[in-house]
């Protein structure tokens, strides 16, 4: 984002000590802070030829880069300003300011060759700066386009026995800007104006003919025309006279040759509108990060004597923004499935849903930021991480799930260990009511929302767990059930004992009432005869009554055996129901007794 960019002046980036090149840490840390694409603007030319007064002005200010004002080459290495893009919303403008070439005091051309092919394979705009006109003499010093192929792969392992096709550099190669300062002729060709672009072209033609001046003469022109598929041209007037050149940066533009000025504004003009992003094979936009990556990966290369090569920088890039990526669609992942999951799930086909609804975002967010991921690596490591994300998540759930369910079978199922522990189903029928009140808690527990997966086995396995403990209530209840019908049954013998006594002694009641109503029987009888017989005697003769009197005794003493006979059996049964109950009564205290 624009707002990340902080830089109230140019830094180094790629550092020029004794010949050696190092990537500068502070500033590639600048460089990872940038999300947005960027636009990258080198400038390469002869020391002393104003380079950084044109970057300075890209950059919109006065000073910035280092303009110095004696023959000494001021710009080591490659200084790097980080400005938003004046023209292109969401974007970063880029600049690169480059050491001089053909510094006298470094004595070795080397490094200036590395120092350009890195500006090359670094920016969207390659700007070369020269003075004067375009002759032999400037191809001659642009020598270090012809030293590109040996400086620069574009390919890792190109056959052996094939050079690379500058059809292969065209791809990544950037557009290229050739600015000619204190330009003094006019712009002419066979008595016509033509433009700065037209006299580019005309001095790019190239000689007819296979001698080796010819070659030599060709050489720079022919790279140029290949390697730079769009070319432009700009020619600037001296700015001011030479001796007020070191106060340069110090003068007002009213100060400068008005020509110049413009010339100046419609090179900027032209930069803004026309450079493009920093674009790799593949049509890979490269932001702050990426370019960083690009930086190291070139600088390395350089480091440990090997060439700078596009693929490798591009597989290295890949390599590592896969890695990010995938980082990023896990974190994805682990976001929408702690925002989505409540553990435990009531089955575990919720979570497995919920899973591969936040994988297949996941793998959105990767595929979006991912490149070149080359037979699929990345994306079969993106998903092993997932799957393991996915079983760790069903751990956690099983986990969750015993915990509520260990939870809930402590809080519903405690109150009955207590009654158990109180001997409250220690009873004949103890079983059938702790049995009832146990289906009644399990039904309660069923009851219970998300207990999640193991709901069932932890129930099992609480239920086996107090299987000795159901056993013991089933055989103390079958015990005790089985005493108490034994009692119930010497209860039942003995109410029967003693409804046979009550039944005797009612016998003998009745009995005797009997015998009570058969003597008053009898008495009535012997009064109601007596009395019959004493009106009959009254009104017998005389002579009759000893003779009645004696029947009447007669019949008295008949009657009367009679009735001594009938008592006697009576007393006999009686006797007989006596002796049956004082045996029925010796045997049932013999039984109590050993009970």
């Amino acid at each position: 984002m624009a707002s990340e960019i902080h830089m109230t002046g140019p830094m180094c980036l790629i550092e020029n000590t004794n010949g050696r090149l190092m990537a500068n840490p502070e500033a590639l840390k600048i460089l990872s802070a940038i999300t947005q694409p960027v636009v990258v603007v080198a400038i390469v030319g002869l020391y002393r030829t104003g380079k950084s007064y044109l970057m300075n002005k890209l950059a919109g200010k006065k000073k910035g880069f280092s303009l110095g004002s004696t023959v000494q080459s001021h710009t080591k290495g490659i200084w790097m300003w980080c400005v938003p893009h004046p023209k292109k919303p969401g974007h970063v403008l880029v600049l690169l300011d480059t050491e001089g070439l053909g510094d006298v005091e470094k004595g070795d051309n080397q490094n200036d060759s590395w120092i350009f092919a890195l500006a090359i394979l670094l920016s969207s705009t390659f700007v070369y700066n020269s003075m004067g006109t375009i002759n032999q003499q400037a191809m001659d010093q642009l020598h270090y386009v012809t030293e590109l192929t040996h400086r620069i792969r574009s390919k890792s392992s190109p056959d052996e026995n094939e050079n690379e096709d500058s059809a292969d550099f065209v791809s990544f190669f950037p557009d290229f800007v050739w600015t000619l300062r204190d330009f003094s002729l006019d712009l002419e060709a066979d008595g016509q104006p033509i433009t700065a672009d037209e006299y580019l072209t005309y001095s790019l033609k190239l000689k007819q003919g296979t001698s080796e001046k010819d070659k030599n003469f060709n050489l720079p022109r022919l790279c140029i025309r290949k390697f730079f598929p769009k070319k432009k041209c700009f020619v600037f007037d001296r700015p001011v006279h030479r001796k007020k050149l070191a106060q340069l940066e110090k003068l007002h533009d009213e100060e400068l040759d008005p020509e110049f000025v413009q010339q100046v504004a419609d090179f900027c003009s032209y930069i803004f509108s026309n450079s493009k992003t920093k674009t790799l094979s593949g049509g890979i936009k490269v932001n702050g990060p990426r370019l960083e990556s690009l930086v190291l990966t070139y600088v390395n290369a350089i480091s440990s004597g090997d060439l700078p090569c596009m693929e490798n920088a591009v597989l290295a890039l890949a390599q590592i923004e896969n890695s990010a990526a995938v980082q990023k669609a896990v974190a994805h992942y682990e976001q929408q499935m702690g925002q989505k999951v409540q553990l435990p799930t009531e089955t575990l086909q919720e979570l497995l849903d919920l899973h591969r609804d936040s994988e297949r975002e996941a793998i959105e967010v990767f595929i979006r930021s991912s490149f070149k991921d080359v037979d699929h690596l990345f994306q079969k490591e993106l998903a092993a991480q997932l799957e393991k994300k996915r079983d760790d998540f069903c751990k956690q759930n099983q986990e969750a799930s015993s915990g509520r369910c260990s939870a809930l079978l402590q809080d519903i199922f405690s109150p009955l260990e207590e009654e158990v522990k109180m001997g409250i189903y220690s009873k004949p029928g103890g079983y059938r009511l702790f049995i009832q009140k146990l289906q009644d808690l399990k039904k309660k527990y069923h009851e219970e929302p998300r207990k999640g997966i193991q709901a069932d086995e932890i129930l099992q396995t609480y239920l086996k767990s107090k299987e000795s403990v159901t056993d013991a209530i089933l055989q103390t209840d079958k015990i005790l059930t089985k005493k108490e019908k034994e009692i119930e049954v010497e209860h039942a013998k003995a109410e029967s004992a003693q409804a046979s006594a009550k039944m005797v002694e009612e016998m003998q009641i009745k009995y005797q009432q009997m015998m009570e109503e058969k003597e008053k029987s009898y008495q009535e009888h012997v009064k109601q005869l007596t009395e019959k017989i004493e009106r009959e005697r009254a009104q017998l003769l005389e002579e009759q009554e000893r003779t009645l009197t004696s029947k009447l005794q007669e019949q008295a003493r008949l009657l009367k055996e009679r009735c001594q006979g009938e008592s006697t059996q009576l007393q006999n049964e009686i006797q007989k129901l006596q002796k049956t109950l004082e045996k029925k009564t010796k045997r049932y205290m013999s039984h109590k007794l050993k009970i």
